[in-house]
C-alpha cells in the first residue's frame, strides 16, 4: 500500500497574499523587477497558479510588493518595541539602527527599480507623510524621559537623529565608510569638538 505525505494546510487568504508580497519584495531587492512567477512561487512555497488566484497579473503583484516597502507601519512597530527602560544612548542607538536599516532598504529598492521606484515613492508620498508624524512621535517618546539632560527639546533631538541617520545611510554619501548607529548617536549627543583634557579621537 502506497502512503502519501499529507499536504500542508493552505494559508488563509490574507496570509497567502502577505507571503507572496514578502517573497516578491525579497526577489525584487535581489534581482530587480524582472523576476518570474515561478521564482516567486518557489520562494513563497506555493504553486505558480496560486499567484493568479490572488493577483490578476505579475505586474500587480510586483507593484504591491514595491508599495509594501514604503509602508511605514513596520518601522513604527519596531520603534515602539525599543526598550524604554534602557539608558538614553542605548535607546537612541536602537532607534538609529532601525531607521538606518529601513532607509537603506528603501534606497536600495529605488536604485534597483530606477524610474519605477521613483514613481512608486511619489505615489505613496501622501501615505508616508501621514505616518511620518507617528514615527517622529515614537522617537520623541524614547527621548522624553531624559529631556532634562538635553539642551534641545525632545522633538528637536528626534529631528536631528532622523536627519543624521538618513544622511549617513545614503549610498551617495557613505558608499565606502558608513557611520554605525553608535557613531550617529555619539555625534548627536557629544558632537566632534574636543573637550578640555581630551585627546583626538580616531
Amino acid at each position: 500500500m502506497t502512503s502519501t505525505s499529507p499536504r500542508a494546510s493552505p494559508l488563509p487568504p490574507d496570509e497567502r497574499r502577505a507571503a507572496l508580497i514578502a517573497s516578491t519584495l525579497s526577489l525584487v531587492l535581489a534581482h530587480g523587477p524582472d523576476v518570474s512567477t515561478r521564482q516567486i512561487a518557489q520562494a513563497a512555497g506555493v504553486a505558480e497558479g496560486t499567484i493568479f488566484r490572488v493577483f490578476a497579473t505579475k505586474d500587480e503583484l510586483v507593484n504591491a510588493a514595491v508599495s509594501s516597502a514604503f509602508d511605514p507601519a513596520p518601522l513604527l512597530e519596531e520603534l515602539r518595541s525599543v526598550d524604554g527602560t534602557a539608558p538614553l544612548e542605548a535607546r537612541l542607538v536602537a532607534a538609529a539602527e532601525i531607521m538606518q536599516r529601513h532607509t537603506r532598504r528603501i534606497f536600495h529598492l529605488m536604485s534597483t527599480l530606477g524610474a519605477v521606484g521613483a514613481a512608486e515613492a511619489e505615489r505613496t508620498h501622501r501615505q508616508r507623510m501621514e505616518h511620518a508624524e507617528f514615527s517622529h512621535r515614537a522617537i520623541v517618546d524614547l527621548i522624553v524621559p531624559d529631556r532634562d539632560l538635553l539642551r534641545c527639546e525632545p522633538g528637536g533631538v528626534a529631528q536631528r537623529l532622523k536627519l543624521l541617520t538618513i544622511a549617513s545611510s545614503h549610498p551617495a554619501f557613505v558608499e565606502t565608510d558608513p557611520m554605525s548607529p553608535a557613531d550617529i548617536v555619539s555625534l548627536l549627543l557629544d558632537g566632534v569638538r574636543r573637550r578640555s583634557g581630551q585627546g583626538p579621537q580616531p
